[in-house]
């Protein structure tokens, strides 16, 4: 599966993507509306979907998906790569975390990442 990781950002210039400007795309590019896209991501704590308003929120970029939970179930709906969703939503996934990897060796990583794509 192919991935944009660049969107214009109305400027004229491209910029990198948002967790929410991505999944806007990706619900648009599927055909689904918001309101459907939210009826599939079920909150962990109840099972309950999110608001139609709290994925707009998400989608405007107002607010950040609230656990690995949220994040998974995106992608999940979307047919994303999680990983790539957990790099545009600023955060690792719990299985990352639990591995123990020290501030350091985070920034070693996403320095190599970033020269990568020079």
């Amino acid at each position: 599966m192919l991935i944009s990781i660049f969107v214009n950002d109305g400027t004229g210039s491209m910029a990198g993507p948002t967790f929410g400007s991505y999944i806007v795309s990706q619900r648009k590019a599927k055909g689904i509306s918001q309101k459907d896209l939210a009826a599939r991501i079920q909150r962990e704590e109840d099972g309950k979907p999110i608001s139609a308003q709290y994925l707009n929120d998400i989608e405007r970029d107002r607010r950040n998906p609230t656990s690995d939970h949220i994040i998974n179930q995106f992608a999940a709906a979307l047919d994303a790569p999680p990983e790539y969703l957990f790099y545009l939503a600023g955060t690792l996934p719990q299985y990352a975390r639990d591995a123990g990897v020290s501030p350091e060796q985070a920034t070693r990583i996403i320095s190599a990442f970033r020269k990568s794509g020079s």
